[in-house]
């Protein structure tokens, strides 16, 4: 493929021969605030983390000089992280793009809104034309769930692109936890949460939120809701290869084995049926499959599993029996259960386990959030259930999964010529080249694009390659809402942010960047970005005046929308999706209550919450069923040598932190952690540069010899690797670090949900010569 007029470039295999005008997209710092400048105080949550927690800003003239955690925040209370207190050292990044890049004579350039819209509507829809909506693939990164941008308008780019080629960071991470609870509740964001506040038993598997602040479980101050837990008599296990700060606050650590965490959980439940410790309490007039899954598990003895998980079976006993036992437990699994190779397997047995215990849907169990903006509560009545595979990947056949193909599929998806061919690539606050599997060949594939379009205040290791960049304002310039993240939260609650600063003169409002990417891919370049989400309203409104469930049920559309308020057409929206939520609420509601609008504990939402076509929690699905003798398989397999796993740092996330000074230091460094024993016997001393492979290649890394992991595994971060040309991050690229990703070639995933297996790698490690 070679890139069409007005702008080409040459094709070739080293994306480094490619220069930018320097500086790209700098246009002018944000000037530093004159002596003298008023200051005054405003309210943020934070956009860092799952965790949510409510900032007070300190701004003097333009310029956020401070931040520090708001005690009166109903949900944070004044808890703030390292990364909440890095708030303004951020937004001021002078790394950020402040204007909008083009790509003329192969070379980026600085360039105005107007022209960078008008480039996208003039060469994308001939593309689409031609060769149909699947030459246009969409890549969601992990910060859109982190902007109120990135939670209204993708889905009504990919309604307007009508591609199925589309991909995000959740076949990174979660997709898992998705697919398990589409196949067991009929809804794949139906996920249910410890409830961290009022449980008497926690079992953590493969989490780290003592480092994280939580993932899937939105929970300010996590570390000390886990120490109220241990105060109040309770008791926290935590199953993981390394012993973190997490592990190291808990009753009993479990170094496991990696990759086994579905085996262990498998035998956890066979010994509940064999010790008949199951008890589904007022759950079991809503559940079916009970007595499939007694079955299905019955192989799974702690004996059969011991060895692969290298426990004792006592202990396995031990921790099923005190599950069992405890008056409220919940058990919660993340990012070390999913990327490994039966994450999903692993997902459902921690919903099975709730289930079996009579802990999921009570409080002090794990619970299903009711966010404000989720439709209000409705009678419960079978839904149409939740489908696998509806379409494949045209290259390797690989299945869907939530209407996403997984993202290791880019590369060949872009590379491999004939019909559905992606030509064109959309990338929202993604950087794939750092964050899947093999890089080196995903950076070869987008130079060959014959557009590629990125919203991304930075110039990193993916967006160097586009031919248009579309920066958005600093943080500090949006107005923020959590939508994802409110569905995941221990406890209801909203709470909603006005922009603290004013946009900066040249800037866009990163809703207005949306709105207009949406009208010149669909063909509307040109009108009004309102007439976005004038379509959407008008759209949503139809549908409520006519659901006689709806707070608007036989109302007019236009008397609807006339009662909105906001000044933008996002606030209007809001406005919208919170007086038809459950609360009766407002947008002017959350206006004069900026601390947050407390909504209290979260309660039991069985069966309303189940969409399944048969109106229950269908406990073993057929796709879980047909992957069971996969697992099976596993009992006699034995990893030869060392494995691999990742880790998290408290003042990173993902690769998008690590151009801020104040995050980029103490722990949070790239070395690969070795067990004193393996290090031994390798011949390793810290310090030493080490050469590690597996699939995908080799990279070198120094060791850090710590006895933080077990025997056999050694570890090394997500997210580093800010080596490559072409890229503007001066922080990062001082301390570029490797990219564990590209020791991964892509081959290795979970088939039900398409994740790549980022954890329990087999790989070699050597002395570097």
């Amino acid at each position: 493929m070679s890139r069409t007029a007005p702008s080409t470039r040459t094709t070739t295999s080293q994306p480094s021969t490619r220069t930018t005008t320097s500086p790209p997209g700098a246009a002018e710092a944000p000037a530093v605030s004159p002596p003298g400048a008023r200051k005054r105080t405003a309210l943020r949550v934070c956009p860092l983390c799952e965790a949510t927690c409510g900032l007070t800003l300190t701004i003097e003239g333009t310029r956020v000089t401070g931040a520090k955690g708001d005690r009166d925040d109903v949900f944070s209370q004044g808890f703030i992280c390292p990364k909440g207190a890095s708030f303004g050292e951020l937004d001021a990044d002078p790394d950020r793009l402040r204007t909008p890049l083009v790509r003329e004579n192969g070379e980026l350039r600085d360039a105005t809104w107007d022209e960078a819209f008008e480039l996208i509507a003039a060469r994308i829809r001939p593309l689409i034309e031609e060769h149909g909506p699947n030459s246009v693939g969409v890549v969601l990164g992990n910060p859109n769930v982190h902007t109120m941008a990135g939670g209204l308008y993708p889905p009504v780019l990919l309604s307007a692109l009508r591609t199925r080629n589309v991909f995000s960071a959740s076949t990174l991470d979660q997709m898992p936890k998705h697919v398990s609870s589409g196949l067991l509740f009929g809804s794949a964001v139906a996920i249910p949460v410890p409830d961290l506040d009022r449980t008497d038993h926690l079992l953590m598997l493969g989490a780290n939120p003592l480092e994280s602040n939580g993932s899937l479980c939105t929970a300010p101050d996590f570390p000390g809701r886990l120490k109220a837990l241990r105060r109040r008599g309770g008791t926290l296990t935590v199953v993981d290869p390394r012993r973190t700060r997490t592990a190291r606050l808990a009753d009993r650590h479990v170094a496991i084995r990696p990759g086994t965490d579905a085996l262990l959980l498998a035998a956890l439940v066979q010994v509940l049926f064999e010790e008949s410790l199951t008890d589904l309490g007022t759950l079991a007039a809503h559940v079916q499959g009970v007595a499939e899954v007694e079955a299905a598990v019955k192989d799974f003895t702690p004996e059969a599993v011991a060895a692969a998980c290298d426990m004792e079976p006592g202990e396995i006993r031990t921790i099923a029996r005190e599950l069992a036992a405890a008056p409220t437990a919940a058990v919660y699994g993340r990012i070390g259960s999913c990327t490994v190779e039966h994450g999903t397997l692993a997902s459902w047995l921690v919903d099975v386990l709730n289930v079996l215990t009579g802990n999921l849907d009570r409080p002090g169990g794990a619970l299903f959030p009711l966010a404000a903006t989720d439709r209000a509560p409705r009678p419960a009545a079978p839904g149409r259930g939740f489908a696998l595979g509806r379409w494949s990947s045209r290259v390797s056949g690989h299945p869907e999964a939530k209407g996403e193909l997984p993202i290791v599929a880019l590369a060949e998806e872009i590379e491999t010529p004939g019909e559905g061919q992606i030509r064109a690539l959309i990338a929202i606050a993604a950087n794939p080249v750092l964050s899947a599997p093999d890089g080196d060949r995903l950076d070869r594939a987008l130079a060959g694009l014959d557009l590629m379009i990125s919203i991304d205040p930075y110039l990193n290791e993916t967006s160097r390659h586009a031919d248009v960049v579309l920066p958005p304002p600093p943080p500090a310039q949006s107005a923020h809402f959590d939508f994802a993240f409110n569905a995941l939260a221990v406890r209801n609650q909203v709470r909603y942010n006005p922009a603290a600063v004013p946009l900066e003169a040249g800037l866009m409002d990163e809703c207005e960047i949306h709105a207009r990417l949406i009208l010149a891919v669909s063909g509307m370049h040109g009108a009004e970005p309102s007439a976005v989400d004038g379509m959407v309203v008008q759209g949503a409104l139809a549908k409520a005046v006519a659901d006689p469930h709806s707070p608007v049920h036989g109302r007019t559309v236009e008397e609807a929308a006339a009662g909105l308020t906001g000044h933008t057409g996002a606030e209007r929206r809001l406005d919208m999706m919170l007086r038809l939520g459950p609360y009766d609420l407002t947008l002017d509601t959350l206006l004069e209550q900026p601390h947050g609008v407390d909504l209290g504990p979260l309660e039991s939402r069985v069966p309303q919450i189940l969409r399944t076509r048969s109106g229950r929690v269908e406990l073993l699905p057929g796709p879980v069923a047909d992957d069971l003798p996969r697992l099976r398989a596993a009992l006699d397999a034995r990893p030869e040598g060392l494995v691999l796993v990742g880790r998290r740092h408290l003042r990173s996330n993902n690769s998008w932190l690590h151009n801020v000074p104040a995050l980029n230091g103490g722990s949070n460094r790239c070395t690969l952690h070795v067990h004193p024993d393996d290090a031994a016997r390798l011949g390793l001393e810290d310090g030493v540069t080490a050469s590690v492979a597996a699939d995908g290649g080799r990279v070198e890394a120094p060791v850090e010899i710590t006895d933080s992991v077990r025997p056999g595994v050694v570890s090394l971060p997500h997210g580093w690797g800010h080596s490559r040309p072409g890229t503007r991050l001066s922080v990062a690229a001082e301390h570029p670090g490797v990219n564990v990703n590209q020791l991964l070639d892509g081959s290795r995933l979970d088939p039900l949900s398409g994740t790549a297996v980022l954890n329990a790698i087999p790989v070699e490690v050597t002395l570097s010569r």
